[in-house]
Parts: C-alpha cells; structure tokens; sequence
C-alpha cells in the first residue's frame, strides 16, 4: 500500500513536467513555422497610414484572426507570478504568437488578392471566456487576436 501513495505522490509532478515540455515544443515548432511563413510573406508591406496615396489601386479590406487559450502549466506559473509580483513571460509569448499568426493569416489573405500592401492596420485583443478559480478569482482562458486592414496595390510610376 505504500507504493500507492508514492505513485499518488509522484503524478503531479511528473504531469507537470510532460504539459511542460510538451509546451514547449509546441511553441517552438509553432515559432518555426511562423518564421517561415513570415520569410516567404515579407514582400506584403504593412503601412499604418489612414489615408491610401493616390497610387493606391485595387483595394480591399482583409483581415486575420485567431483564437488562442492557456494551458494548465501557464495559468499555473501565472498564478505564482500572482503571489510574487513580476512579469508574466508566458503569457506575453503566447499573446506574441497570436498577434504574428493573425497577422500572417491577414498577409495570405492580402496575398491571395494579389496585394503587395496592407494600409491602415488595426489590431484587437478581446477576452473571450474566463475560467474562474474556487475562490471567485478569474484568469484569462481564451482569446481572440484580431487583425485587419486594407490591402491593393501599389503602382509604380
């Protein structure tokens, strides 16, 4: 019976530890494939200006979003961050990654337009749902990246 209690014991952690590095691996191949991506968009400019120059031709809007949600393992760092005070580094590459993947999926849409340019970009960040916590505290849970903005060409003179 005492092995019993080990094992209880001992799955935490080692739960812990697989949602860690598997985490990790995610956002890594996650971070790899937007690099990638990113190399092969690059020739789409994204301008924050409101107004189009007269040489601004075909336009129209596009626009990128996605959904993303926090694991286990960083609500649980959130929450000692919490008790410590600090910079909440996971969340922070997480909400990253999302902005770059809303952006890319904007750029393949411009792309697929036969846009070379995206104007006038907007950015939003909206919470979707909050997970709350036994004690009636909430944590972010899931949120959505919004990106949009016009897209054409530019014509050479």
């Amino acid at each position: 019976m005492e092995w019993l209690s080990f094992v209880a014991w001992l799955i935490p952690p080692v739960l812990l530890l697989v949602g860690f590095f598997s985490g990790r691996h995610y956002r890594s191949q996650q971070r790899r494939s937007i690099e990638t991506r990113e190399q092969a968009l690059q020739h789409i400019r994204v301008i924050a200006v409101r107004r189009p120059p007269k040489s601004f031709a075909e336009q129209s809007l596009v626009s990128g979003s996605v959904v993303v949600s926090s694991d286990y393992f960083s609500r649980l760092v959130a929450w000692f961050f919490n008790l410590i005070g600090g910079r909440i580094d996971i969340y922070s590459e997480l909400l990253e990654l999302a902005r770059r993947e809303a952006l890319l999926r904007m750029k393949e849409e411009a792309a697929a337009r036969g846009a070379d340019a995206v104007l006038n970009l907007k950015i939003n960040t909206v919470t979707l749902d909050n997970i709350h916590d036994t004690k009636g505290g909430s944590t972010v849970g899931t949120m959505e990246v919004l990106v949009y903005g016009t897209a054409g060409k530019i014509r050479r003179s």
